[in-house]
């Protein structure tokens, strides 16, 4: 019988499944000559490389007055850098198939690269540019300006967003965890090119650089194009450090707004990533709200259709962590899905979960966990966040086991400390009916 893998997302799944003393080197830790570090998994069985790396510091260090900086900045490195300028740029891509992106996020800045391996050299001279020599020229400037300033606006009558928005305002107030990533229209249009070179320089530097890196390439010359790519960079950064948040404080906020059905943001305080226990905390929000056969979902949507859908997850930050969900009904419908949903907080808080139900939950994340790794692009991402989250670099061939040692008696220690229906924040945008702001 021929048991090759007839792909890359089969031979990945072998790879990751096998239980093999060897599956613990398939990452493989490569520093350059210049000292810049990153884990590579090397993969010949398909012409391409993906590359990923994150920068520390995202849009929460925005300065006053400018937030959305770091998302303006993240839009506009691919738009021209060096001798070329947005179209040439962009051409000089096309031509080689290859792509090159930029993400802000609140704590992080994040690129990426991806490219087929004969094109490497091309792919990489570019990155390099970009990340070195971004030109900020003005058409491309007020171009994105433009844009960013629309869909900004366009969200003053998106409920979700009026939602998020609100939700984290109401749980961070002026921290800047509650910051919009996308800033404000006053905000946007104050930005000028040299607050985005002084991003460039005090931002995109050598320091707390994170890479991951996948597919055809080897580590020898991986480690010489780290030096091409980032080299040039600076080697510090400035100042990166954020306060610590308040505590997240439950109430209910009311958004009046005349439309036919509800947004609901509800959340309170959770685990980072950093907590010893969080791991019982992600089998807890699983059970609760974050896998289909979840309680929130078979009491609110399945058995009453009170919702489409309905959900949570843990979100952490460096200095705090969180657990959030959304759900959407009939303005009429939302007392009783709130009703449901602290019911649901509590029951899981005071009896917590049986074996068996705890055991379908291990079986289907690590069951589905290699499914996430489907491409070069994907593996490249977890290794960059392996690496921030600082995992370890044998977490793959171990998180299994993590998952796997909580027992039900860490579900239920976990929600009694963290699940507390008064301390959910509710955020609802919408008409419903018999409900009032607390807070």
């Amino acid at each position: 019988m021929d048991i090759r893998p007839r792909s890359w997302l089969g031979a990945l799944l072998l790879v990751l499944v096998a239980v093999s003393p060897a599956a613990a080197t398939e990452i493989q830790r490569v520093r350059s000559p210049g000292g810049i570090e990153a884990w590579l998994v090397e993969d010949k069985s398909v012409p391409v490389i993906g590359f990923r790396f994150a920068f520390r510091g995202g849009g929460a260090l925005d300065p006053p007055g400018k937030s959305g900086l770091a998302n303006m900045v993240s839009a506009l490195l691919d738009e021209g850098a060096g001798d070329l300028d947005s179209q040439g740029f962009q051409e000089a891509l096309d031509e080689i198939a290859a792509s090159i992106g930029f993400d802000a996020r609140v704590e992080r800045f994040h690129g990426s690269l991806r490219t087929l391996s004969e094109h490497r050299a091309r792919a990489f001279a570019l990155l390099r540019k970009a990340l070195a020599a971004p030109r900020f020229d003005a058409e491309p400037v007020e171009r994105i300006r433009r844009q960013i300033v629309a869909g900004i606006e366009s969200g003053k009558d998106d409920p979700r967003r009026i939602a998020g928005r609100t939700w984290s305002r109401l749980a961070f107030g002026d921290h800047p965890y509650a910051r919009p990533l996308a800033g404000t229209r006053r905000d946007v249009t104050a930005i000028a090119v040299e607050d985005m070179r002084r991003f460039v320089r005090e931002r995109l530097v050598r320091d707390g650089l994170i890479v991951g890196v996948a597919g055809d390439i080897s580590a020898r010359e991986l480690a010489d194009r780290l030096d091409d790519v980032f080299g040039a960079l600076p080697a510090s950064a400035g100042p990166a450090d954020i306060p610590d948040p308040p505590p997240v404080q439950g109430g209910l906020h009311i958004v009046r707004k005349p439309i036919g059905q509800s947004v609901v943001v509800f959340g309170q305080v959770g685990p980072r990533r950093d907590d010893p226990d969080y791991y019982a905390a992600y089998l807890m929000n699983h059970l609760l709200g974050g896998g289909r056969t979840s309680r929130l979902n078979e009491e609110i949507r399945e058995k009453r259709g009170l919702v489409y859908s309905v959900g949570t997850y843990l979100r952490s930050f460096d200095r705090a962590g969180t657990i959030v969900g959304q759900l959407a009904t009939a303005n009429a419908r939302v007392g009783t899905a709130l009703d449901l949903l602290r019911g649901e907080w509590t029951r899981m808080a005071r009896d917590g979960v049986g074996e068996d139900e705890l055991a379908a939950a291990k079986r289907y994340i690590n069951g589905s966990f290699p499914l996430r790794l489907d491409s070069t692009r994907s593996i490249a991402r977890m290794l960059v966040g392996i690496q921030l989250n600082e995992l370890g670099i044998d977490y793959i061939d171990r998180r299994s086991a993590l998952i796997d040692a909580v027992t039900a008696a860490d579900v239920r220690r976990v929600a009694r400390r963290l699940l507390s229906p008064e301390k959910l924040a509710i955020v609802v945008v919408g008409d419903p009916e018999g409900l009032e702001t607390t807070r």
